[in-house]
């Protein structure tokens, strides 16, 4: 799986370790910055693996901040992102079997190594269940599709 990571300063320790992570599960991992610790602002790297979800060029993504929130707020602008924050392994399993989330966001400040890594393998492993979830989905699509591309009035 193509899986773009991200983080703003406050998550960038926790970002490389992520990193090292997917490359021991095998998937292909692709560093969208920052390149080093120094201060940055959380919307300009999470618009990158936004687009780059909505585009398709990569399968899921992972944002780190402070808490996560902000990175998920940003993500959520942009068309086909289902980002959703996690904050542990219920929370990351709910979120691709029942919201088929393909960008899990997280908190640099709050979480530990251990639970990041554990909600990382769960999120990567755990499939959309679909049934009743799916119609929720293409509601969602539908809603999504209004706001971005809204009927004129004649």
């Amino acid at each position: 799986m193509k899986i773009a990571v991200a983080s703003d300063h406050r998550g960038f320790s926790t970002k490389s370790k992520i990193l090292t992570l997917l490359n021991q599960l095998g998937h292909v991992a692709y560093d969208y910055g920052p390149e080093d610790g120094e201060c940055v602002d959380y919307p300009d790297y999470a618009a990158k693996v936004a687009k780059a979800i909505g585009d398709k060029t990569i399968d899921r993504g992972i944002l780190i901040c402070g808490t996560g929130m902000g990175m998920c707020i940003v993500a959520n602008k942009f068309p086909g992102v289902r980002a959703t924050p996690c904050h542990d392994d219920i929370t990351a399993q709910m979120s691709r079997l029942h919201n088929d989330s393909n960008v899990l966001c997280l908190s640099a400040d709050l979480l530990g190594d251990r639970l990041v890594n554990r909600m990382v393998e769960i999120w990567l492993k755990e499939e959309f269940e679909g049934g009743r979830h799916a119609r929720r989905l293409e509601k969602l699509n539908k809603v999504e599709e209004e706001t971005m591309h809204p009927h004129e009035e004649a």
